[in-house]
Order: C-alpha cells, then sequence, then structure tokens
C-alpha cells in the first residue's frame, strides 16, 4: 500500500504587526503566507527595517495614516531580491537593494514595487543602507527640490541629531549651505562633526534671539516651533514642515508675515534614491545608527524613539 507524501509547507512570512492602536506594547509577532510579487512589483527577503517617527505615530493612533488595524508598520528596508513579478527588468534574484516602500517592512518577506528600489551601496551593510531611505529622501525632497539650498543659503535645522535632521545637516552642507542645528548640548560635537556652522541648544533659552536672517528653515518638530521659527526668517524667507499632521501654522499665516510655505510628504522613488546612493557610497552623506535591535525588540525599539534621545537612526534586524 502506498504512503502519501506529506504535503510541502508553503513558505511563510515573520511579521511584526498590530491588532489595535496604543503603546509599543501592541506589537507582536505574527506569521502569514509569504507575498508573491504582482507585475511591476519584487519579493525582498528584508534583512533589516528602520523604525522612523512616524511609525510610532501610526501605532499610536495619533496619525491613523494605514486606517484601522490590524497593519504591519515599515517603510525602509534593505535586503536581497527574492523573486520578480511580470514585467520587472534591470534586478534579478540575489540583488541587494534599499528602498522607502509604503508599508509592511516589518516582516522578513515584503512585495513593493521595483521603481522604489535601488542598488544598495556596497560601502554600506544592511543596517546602515535600511537607516538611509526616508531620512535622506525627506532632506533632499526639502532642501533640494523645495528650497533649492546653494552656497548663498543660511539654514535652520530643528532637531538636527535626528534621523532626518543629520541628514538634512550633511545635504545641506554638500551643497554649500551655512547651516545652523538646533539640539541639546549634548549633541553640538555630533552636529559639528556632521559639518553644522552654528549649533544652537534649544534647552538654554529661546532659539529665536540667537537665530536671524535664516533662508530656509526645515521644522521637524512642530507644535509652537513653526510659529516661533517665523521670527528666525527673512522677508521671503521659506518655512518647510515635514511634520505629519499640524505643522502648528496655517500657510495663510506664513504668508500674512511676507514669508513662505512648504510641506514635504516624503514619496518613495528608486530614480532619487540611486542618485542619493552615491553620495553615501562616497562619504557625503553617512547615516549614524544609535541601535541596531533584534526584530523581536520592535517595542523596545519604539520605547527608545519615543524617549526622543536617540542620535540619528533606529534599526530592527530580521533574523536569518
Amino acid at each position: 500500500m502506498a504512503t502519501e507524501r506529506p504535503h510541502a509547507q508553503a513558505p511563510r512570512t515573520l511579521k511584526m504587526t498590530q491588532r489595535r492602536f496604543g503603546g509599543p506594547e501592541v506589537l507582536e509577532p505574527a506569521e502569514g503566507p509569504r507575498p508573491a510579487p504582482a507585475a511591476g512589483e519584487i519579493l525582498l527577503r528584508v534583512h533589516a527595517v528602520a523604525v522612523n517617527p512616524v511609525d510610532l505615530q501610526i501605532r499610536s493612533g495619533r496619525a491613523p495614516l494605514y486606517g484601522q488595524p490590524p497593519f504591519t508598520l515599515g517603510c525602509d528596508v534593505s535586503g536581497t531580491v527574492e523573486a520578480l513579478g511580470d514585467g520587472v527588468t534591470g534586478l534579478r534574484p540575489g540583488d541587494e537593494v534599499f528602498a522607502r516602500i509604503d508599508s509592511g517592512g516589518y516582516a522578513t518577506h515584503v512585495t513593493a514595487p521595483a521603481a522604489h528600489f535601488a542598488p544598495k551601496p556596497a560601502s554600506l551593510d544592511h543596517i546602515h543602507a535600511a537607516a538611509a531611505p526616508t531620512a535622506v529622501l525627506t532632506a533632499w525632497q526639502a532642501l533640494i527640490d523645495i528650497a533649492g539650498v546653494g552656497p548663498a543659503t543660511r539654514v535652520l535645522i530643528h532637531a538636527a541629531a535626528g534621523g532626518v535632521g543629520h541628514a538634512a545637516v550633511q545635504l545641506a552642507k554638500a551643497e554649500g549651505a551655512y547651516v545652523v542645528a538646533t539640539a541639546r548640548a549634548d549633541r553640538h560635537d555630533f552636529l559639528r562633526d556632521l559639518g553644522a556652522d552654528e549649533p544652537v541648544d534649544y534647552t538654554a533659552g529661546d532659539f529665536t534671539e540667537a537665530v536671524h536672517d535664516i533662508d530656509a528653515a526645515l521644522d521637524l518638530i512642530g507644535g509652537d516651533y513653526g510659529p516661533r521659527t517665523l521670527n528666525t526668517l527673512r522677508p521671503g524667507g521659506l518655512f518647510i514642515t515635514a511634520v505629519p499632521g499640524d505643522p502648528g501654522l496655517a500657510p495663510e499665516e506664513v504668508e500674512a508675515r511676507g514669508m513662505r510655505f512648504a510641506a514635504v510628504e516624503t514619496r518613495p522613488s528608486g530614480e532619487r534614491l540611486a542618485r542619493i546612493a552615491a553620495l553615501l557610497a562616497n562619504g557625503r552623506i553617512r547615516i549614524h545608527v544609535e541601535a541596531a535591535l533584534p526584530f523581536a525588540e520592535a517595542a523596545k525599539a519604539h520605547e527608545l524613539g519615543e524617549a526622543g534621545r536617540a542620535k540619528g537612526r533606529l534599526v530592527l534586524v530580521l533574523p536569518e
């Protein structure tokens, strides 16, 4: 009598998901079927995923950009191409790539449009590559695309020692701008090492008393920083917010003061990321990773992020 062969188990994916809004404790591991890439997509084996500040806001419900749970967080990934959907050219299985994707990066496998990905610089490990996309893409859109900073530009960057902030300092310096950077005093040496010309300790007094004649200000904090920052701008200066939700003031308020308003909404772009990869490869932009934690410690990474004291980036390392 012939014996039946056991059915091969379908490939699985490990995720860090959430079924409700709340604190870091709502993040929980789950397994599901491994996704298959649709036309124009790739299947990525994720090796590292960054923890972005917006992840904390989405998780808590303060910025419900994904709607109601359940969902899986994670936009910045680095890994290896595992499979290609129909019509994908220029990539092949085994290629090491990195990207900003729309969501779902807290997982061992994720599918996303191939156009979102760029080759990972060989000089970067997956941890630092995963830490780069949103930070540098946001800084690029704000300072290059919107502000057009250059050698004659005085730039103010708030939260300059954070993820986007420390990338923005370096990008502005790479374009020749004069950079004023707000951060706690114990971050000033870090900022000077990145190229900041004038670190300002926002805890020592009102930063508006020390900062003047700014051409373009990048606000990464929100709240009352928006209205206060207007006092640092020259007439016709540009206020740029990268704060999701309420930036603390309306465009009309800025324009009524004779200044300009712009908001950054960071989008995936493999083409732009390929240009950024060259800056990462030659060291003109260095991504600082404050901590790389095991995937199982996603809640701890969120706790560190909410403490607001991390320099640079936080990253989760996926199991092999």
